[in-house]
């Protein structure tokens, strides 16, 4: 691997930390509008129930949590996805620091 490929490489994921985050916070955005229409879609109330709600019970509150993580889990991962392979279009270099990849090439031998 040429000097400059690696230094642009070991220089990349610092480089997408902020752009990380400002995917992150869109995607956590677009996961809780889903959130509130897929809720409003199920149950027709505007309000997902609070788990301190009095009023609501255990199957509805451990429904709309499971639904909301679902859905969150879903949604960041595809904008997450969709950040690094739109990062990696653009400078031809994965956005990953690597890590989890050394850690499978040293199992691996």
């Amino acid at each position: 691997m040429a000097k400059k490929d690696k230094q642009q490489k070991l220089k990349l994921p610092l480089a997408y930390k902020p752009l990380g985050f400002v995917i992150g916070w869109a995607g956590g955005t677009l996961a809780g509008l889903a959130f509130q229409a897929t809720w409003k879609a199920i149950r027709h109330e505007d309000d997902a129930p609070d788990p301190l709600d009095r009023e609501r019970g255990w199957g509805e509150v451990l429904l709309a949590a499971a639904l909301q993580g679902a859905i969150f889990a879903v949604v960041r991962s595809a904008v997450n996805r969709t950040g690094a392979k739109a990062v990696e279009r653009t400078t031809g270099v994965w956005p990953s620091d690597g890590k989890k990849d050394d850690k499978k090439a040293e199992a691996a031998s």
